[in-house]
């Protein structure tokens, strides 16, 4: 049942508010994440593979229980209530981080914020569907990804702005994380309305059974190209290792979030023009290039354009990927199917960061990077033969 269509910017009311809840949520967590390697490995004095472990840990967690979470939004038809828990939990966790003085009390933290991303991401996705018409679903998640995405642009700013003023204190920064985060759950609870009264549905079960062969083999090659896509901290110290200053982390991060951002509407929209298939395949092609740009790049001037690059292909995948998945299965069934979709990134999330990591240490900081190219390559191909084109959907 779609919600009705009141418009707010060219947009439905939910899909704008949700958007906005979003931008407050990532400028809480980016003006933390960007900083977190690097407050791991040189105040808390831990070697880089703890960071691959925290980041698969924190990201497998959110991922395993984006399923559950989306299979209960479908069975009670109640999404607000776990998007609103969820990022409850989220603004909850920051306090965590800023008073860790060991690696696992950083984990814990990161375990718990990632709970709340786990909790409310499928549910969320699933009312931004219903809130669109079909022929907006790439132009709807598009939007939602650029507003989540300016506010994680935002967030490395303030701490580029804010870190000197406080002599680089990163728990004493860290702590003001908890402020946009409250704001964002304001939001949400104020002014995302869901119409579908909740009710109980007893036939849903939990499992890939009920979806179609498109769907099975979309996860599949997303699983694939995920074991050589690794935790975004390693390009952060990728930066680092080839020569940008802590002090000006913050601030690549941003070039790549305000590039991701500024695209993903127009590339949203783009994909429900020409196709979702078409859109994907660029963004595969993108990522490879910039994987093997980080594997290659000796100067740090560089690392400006690739991290500019890799935001591209984020707004080439991310919200197109959930308007592929609005395409192809039921409309009853879309928490469930945004949380195996979810679960798949995660499950080989682990894995890749891990991976990295070692392959880091054992090797060079090159060869994560060679690594995720290469598999990029090969995830390509099996989408261009395996998944239909969108005149077949």
């Amino acid at each position: 049942m779609r919600l009705p269509n009141k418009k707010i910017l060219g947009f439905s009311r939910n899909v704008f508010f949700l958007g906005l809840t979003s931008l407050f949520t990532d400028i809480s967590t980016e003006m933390i994440y960007p900083l977190i390697p690097i407050f791991i490995t040189t105040v808390l004095g831990a070697p880089v593979s703890i960071v691959g472990l925290i980041e698969g840990v924190a990201e497998s967690t959110a991922s395993l229980l984006k399923v559950v979470s989306g299979w209960l939004s479908d069975r009670t038809r109640s999404r607000k209530r776990l998007t609103v828990l969820g990022y409850g939990l989220a603004a909850a966790s920051k306090p965590i981080i800023a008073l860790s003085f060991v690696w696992w009390q950083v984990l814990i933290g990161r375990f718990s914020d990632r709970l709340g991303k786990g909790i409310r991401t499928s549910p969320r996705d699933a009312l931004i569907a219903e809130s669109s018409s079909r022929e907006e679903y790439g132009k709807s998640f598009g939007f939602h990804r650029s507003m989540d995405t300016l506010g994680a642009a935002f967030g490395p700013l303030i701490a580029f702005a804010s870190l000197p003023l406080l002599h680089n204190n990163f728990r004493l920064y860290f702590s003001f994380a908890i402020i946009p985060a409250a704001i964002g759950v304001a939001v949400l609870a104020l002014f995302v309305k869901e119409k579908i009264k909740p009710t109980k549905v007893e036939t849903l079960k939990l499992g890939l059974s009920s979806f179609d062969r498109r769907f099975k083999l979309f996860l599949i090659v997303v699983l694939i190209f995920t074991l050589g896509n690794s935790s975004d901290a390693f390009l952060i110290l990728r930066a680092q290792n080839v020569g940008i200053a802590i002090g000006l982390i913050p601030l690549v991060y941003f070039v790549f979030n305000i590039v991701y951002a500024l695209s993903s509407t127009p590339i949203g929209s783009l994909s429900d023009r020409i196709g979702r298939k078409n859109v994907i395949v660029s963004g595969y092609i993108i990522f490879s290039l910039v994987y093997l740009g980080f594997a290659l790049v000796k100067d740090p001037l560089m690392i400006w354009f690739l991290f500019a690059a890799y935001g591209l292909y984020y707004a080439f995948t991310e919200g197109v990927f959930k308007a592929f998945t609005a395409d192809i299965v039921p409309a009853d069934r879309r928490g469930t199917a945004y949380g195996f979709l979810s679960l798949v990134l995660g499950i080989a999330l682990f894995p890749a960061s891990l991976f990295a990591g070692f392959l880091w240490d054992q090797i060079g900081p090159s060869a994560p990077f060679f690594f995720g190219s290469a598999v990029s390559l090969l995830a390509l191909v099996l989408f261009m033969i395996l998944i239909p084109s969108d005149s077949q959907i």
